[in-house]
């Protein structure tokens, strides 16, 4: 009997931990999210962490969906749209009040983090009313959770609402007693943290009176927290001070251990020596193994050389040759366009100077790219642009070709009624993307890597010899910019076309 009762123990334990596991392990899309975040993608992170948050929410697990939604959410309001972030939020409490008894008192601390977004938004929009509204709403929901952190947090927002609407006096009290908290408890570096951060914001709104009093009052507590430090310190080597007394004392009566403790040292050292001798002997014979390999690499990169110069000089003796034959027969014209795009893909990989830029007016550019490759498309196509009235400095001459070969292939797999798009963005002041969008079959995930390269399988040139993406993507790292195909879109197919500027 208490074998079975054991037994149920310890299924029971290892069942909860594997729910605990599931719980706090992040989704593949929130992975993906936080890396297109990371690299300054925020429409593309926004959309994935939407996903997450369904997803979370549709498996149960409502605390990680929360925090998801609230990312999503913030990245709404980031680029103005307000009626989009509110009803995200407002979706998220209802999901945190439809399972609120499963949560129990961290049901409150999830409305918190809505809660705050919502007071973010008034804040951004300069709604002072609705600001403090929301602030009284998180300090009952912080109460009710019984969180430290969120005290703190609690009054962290308050300092900033109040020194953002001028309201100076009642800032510093707030910032004193998150201060007092922080210090009694010995940390120091959060405190100094919410300092730099009080200074930093009132630097970037320009506002000298908020920078020059949260600098009077961080020297203050910096001269009041050395004074706490320095009494640690000085209790910290009495303590010490104490422990060697005792540990001389200690020693003093055990000579002879020490004696023996002498000889065995002199073994170690001896053994020491023996060892180091030996790792000598490996060292050396290392770096001898890594010459060799650092030749075998330098070996390996003249060969590729020899190989991509032979390629081309190939292609060049092929060209007159091909000239000569008939071009009206579809193999010999293949084998004239599959030469040329070796000539080109061997250029362009060796190519050493910069590429010549030019200021282009991008609605003009992309409309006129568009007229060239409207008499491809198929009955009931849609063709639409989306692009500024701007000018930016680009390779013309590259970009034109990348963009027309991709509209050409998107044209090319888009079926009747189906619609495809050229859009232009500025990412911020040194990026922009064009984006060459379609409704067609699209291409899967795992080989989004592979259609950008060359040679990786055997064609039929009379069906196209597969160097198109790569000579498009080789053009893109010429002008310091990449080509990549969008993960996010599932309507068919997206290729993103980054520059910097």
């Amino acid at each position: 009997m208490n074998r079975k009762i054991l037994f149920l123990l310890t299924v029971l334990f290892v069942g909860c931990a594997f729910v605990s596991a599931q719980e706090t392990q992040k989704s593949n899309l929130q992975q993906r999210a936080e890396e297109e975040f990371e690299k300054g993608q925020y429409t593309n992170a926004r959309a994935l962490y939407k996903l997450a948050y369904e997803n979370y929410v549709n498996k149960g697990q409502i605390k990680l969906g929360v925090e998801c939604g609230t990312k999503a959410a913030a990245l709404y309001y980031r680029e103005n749209f307000y009626p989009e972030a509110f009803d995200l939020l407002r979706r998220l409490d209802q999901n945190i009040d439809a399972n609120s008894q499963s949560l129990g008192s961290a049901a409150e601390a999830l409305h918190y983090l809505t809660s705050k977004e919502r007071m973010q938004i008034y804040m951004k929009i300069r709604r002072g009313a609705s600001v403090v509204e929301q602030l009284n709403i998180m300090e009952k929901q912080a109460s009710v959770a019984n969180d430290e952190a969120l005290n703190n947090d609690l009054l962290y927002n308050k300092a900033i609402y109040y020194y953002t609407f001028g309201q100076n006096a009642q800032g510093n009290a707030v910032f004193k007693e998150m201060a007092d908290k922080l210090t009694a408890s010995k940390e120091y570096d959060k405190v100094d943290e919410v300092y730099q951060t009080l200074i930093a914001n009132g630097r970037k709104s320009g506002s000298t009176n908020l920078v020059a009093q949260a600098y009077r009052s961080y020297i203050v507590w910096k001269d009041s927290v050395n004074a706490l430090k320095v009494a640690d310190e000085i209790g910290a080597l009495k303590s010490q001070i104490t422990d060697d007394a005792a540990a001389i004392e200690e020693k003093d009566s055990l000579l002879t251990a020490r004696q023996a403790m002498i000889v065995g040292l002199s073994i170690l050292a001896v053994i020491l020596a023996a060892v180091l001798v030996f790792g000598t002997f490996v060292l050396l014979r290392y770096i001898h193994l890594t010459r060799k390999q650092k030749k075998a690499i330098n070996m390996a990169n003249e060969n590729n050389a020899l190989k991509a110069k032979f390629i081309s000089n190939i292609s060049a003796q092929l060209n007159p040759t091909l000239l000569k034959l008939n071009g009206d027969i579809p193999e010999v014209k293949a084998l004239r366009e599959f030469s040329e795009h070796i000539q080109t893909l061997s250029e362009l990989e060796n190519a050493e100077q910069e590429v010549e830029l030019e200021d282009i007016q991008i609605s003009q550019f992309c409309e006129s790219l568009m007229d060239q490759v409207r008499d491809k498309a198929k009955n009931s196509i849609t063709l639409e642009v989306s692009a500024p009235k701007m000018s930016v400095k680009l390779n013309k001459a590259y970009v034109s070709h990348i963009l027309l070969h991709l509209l050409s292939n998107a044209l090319e797999y888009t079926p009747d009624g189906g619609k495809v798009s050229l859009e232009f963005k500025k990412r911020s002041a040194h990026k922009v993307q064009f984006l060459v969008s379609d409704t067609g079959c699209g291409i899967p995930e795992e080989k989004h890597e592979d259609v950008f390269k060359a040679f990786l399988e055997i064609k039929d040139l009379s069906e196209g010899d597969g160097l198109g993406l790569p000579i498009c993507k080789q053009m893109a790292l010429n002008m310091n910019g990449d080509l990549e195909i969008s993960s996010a879109y599932t309507k068919g197919a997206r290729f993103v076309l980054s520059l910097n500027i």
